[in-house]
């Protein structure tokens, strides 16, 4: 059993969403430590999850949501990660990036309300931010978010994978089927691509939030 989990979070939000997670699996005796990603760039968020699994006492877990599943794959050729853990998450191959995988959304699939940048960084309109990334969210939950919202460096969304550590290490995948940021089906695609252990849950992309306890369940999986 591995005891130390490393928590990642994605564009737009901050590492505090992960509290109901951390809260679950503190309980059951693991060691939980949360990524505050400055979102500049890949390297930097690389380097800041780096100096997290540095600090350890052995192999962790590492855990990404949304665009923290491409800080997972690079980050997670670390020696001290044994395993991956993605969450409505990008999944990315050599060379990709965010922008690559949503470059050609399929006829239908919903698109994400990213405003246009404004000096280098992005935001999604506030007033469609419940219904894309939060759906499943109280509204006063849902609008805190949308007014908190980490600017989004688009050195980050272009930041490519050298060697996805999915590859080489084991990797388990929650699909959020209710999903208007990262299709499902996309979800499912990086998945088996990956050779990921798949679990699927009804919840919005803010599923880590809306539905802690299976995620934390799949974590404990990874853990195993």
């Amino acid at each position: 059993m591995i005891r130390n989990i490393v928590l990642i979070h994605g564009g737009f939000v901050d590492g505090s969403g992960w509290q109901a997670v951390y809260d679950l699996l503190a309980a059951d005796g693991f060691r939980v430590s949360v990524v505050q990603n400055p979102t500049l760039s890949l390297a930097g968020d690389v380097a800041a999850t780096h100096q997290v699994v540095d600090g350890l006492d052995g192999p962790c877990v590492l855990v990404g949501h949304s665009y923290g599943g491409v800080v997972v794959s690079e980050a997670g050729t670390h020696p001290n990660v044994a395993a991956l853990v993605y969450i409505a998450a990008f999944a990315p191959d050599k060379g990709e990036s965010v922008n690559t995988l949503i470059a050609d959304p399929p006829p239908g699939a919903p698109v994400p309300p990213i405003l246009p940048p404004v000096n280098g960084f992005l935001f999604l309109d506030r007033d469609r931010f419940a219904a894309s990334f939060a759906g499943d969210l109280p509204a006063d939950q849902a609008a805190f978010m949308a007014d908190s919202q980490v600017p989004w460096g688009l050195d980050a969304l272009g930041g490519t994978v050298t060697e996805p550590a999915w590859r080489a290490k084991p990797s388990w995948y929650l699909v959020a089927t209710d999903d208007q940021m990262i299709p499902p089906p996309a979800q499912h695609f990086m998945a088996q691509r990956a050779g990921a252990t798949v679990a699927e849950t009804p919840g919005s992309h803010s599923v880590y939030l809306s539905q802690p306890a299976a995620v934390a369940a799949l974590i404990r999986q990874a853990a195993a």
